[in-house]
């Protein structure tokens, strides 16, 4: 079989082109009730990527997926996957390395939290971050609609394992606004994830103290046999509810799945189905 045999052809979303002050992206939506924007993780909008999307949508939830890289419902390839990266690191909309500062694209998903909301309505949003997308969720709690943070396995800046993707002014008002509101930030990583450390948790714990609910897992609880570029470029356990997560009743990743639902439609008001 080919990994084009694998490949999600997500034909149970709506495609939507969306425009934040001029600036268009497609966005994938699914769903009724109170809205969530899940950000892929590298190398794009996956089949596992998109297998956490339906569990959202299916806990009574809108879900929102932009397309921020890659190619869209991708089956993740090594080589693809480098490319994306490769890409990603270099583009204007990202900041992958150290004193580098807040990604600007997360502006444009402020944006797109804004208009969920107005469309969907409840109290808030919530903002689910993977790998590469991990701290923007956190940044998306500037956004006031934000009411939901969920930061999964955050790898920026990719050369400094204890900093954060934040600039000195985000996250000063992050902070603020977190304590402000009273959130919480839910936050999950593998214990031996050499791309998301123990020292990051540490930078996240020391900026938002007990706001801050960091839970590890055992790496060796990861699902041993992941797509070729979580196996060949990530090569460590990495991706807790996605390429990582081993969907068996019991399994600490499943149980990791199932808070992170239940912290979404608790935050924002709607029953689990």
């Amino acid at each position: 079989m080919s990994a084009a045999d694998l490949d999600d052809a997500i034909t149970d979303f709506a495609r939507r082109d969306v425009d934040v002050d001029g600036v268009v992206k497609t966005v994938y939506v699914a769903g009724t009730g109170p809205a969530v924007v899940l950000m892929p993780e590298m190398p794009g909008i996956s089949p596992d990527v998109l297998r956490l999307a339906r569990w959202v949508r299916d806990a009574g939830l809108t879900v929102y997926v932009p397309s921020l890289f890659g190619v869209d419902g991708a089956y993740p390839t090594a080589e693809g996957g480098r490319e994306v990266v490769r890409r990603a690191c270099v583009s204007a909309e990202f900041r992958a390395f150290a004193n580098g500062g807040t990604s600007p694209v997360t502006v444009w998903l402020r944006g797109l939290a804004r208009q969920a909301h107005a469309e969907c309505g409840g109290p808030g949003v919530g903002a689910i971050g993977l790998c590469f997308t991990g701290n923007f969720a956190l940044t998306m709690a500037l956004e006031p609609a934000v009411i939901a943070p969920v930061v999964n396995h955050p790898s920026l800046p990719l050369d400094d394992p204890a900093g954060l993707e934040l600039s000195d002014e985000d996250a000063h008002a992050v902070r603020d606004r977190i304590a402000r509101d009273r959130l919480t930030v839910l936050a999950y990583r593998f214990d031996n994830d050499r791309w998301c450390t123990g020292q990051r948790f540490a930078a996240y714990q020391a900026l938002l103290g007990d706001t801050f609910d960091g839970r590890v897992l055992p790496g060796r609880s990861s699902n041993p046999n992941p797509p070729p570029f979580f196996r060949d470029v990530v090569e460590t356990p990495h991706s807790v509810v996605t390429a990582h997560l081993v969907d068996e009743t019991g399994h600490p990743t499943l149980k990791a799945r199932d808070e992170i639902l239940t912290f979404l439609t608790t935050r924002l008001g709607q029953r689990r189905v």
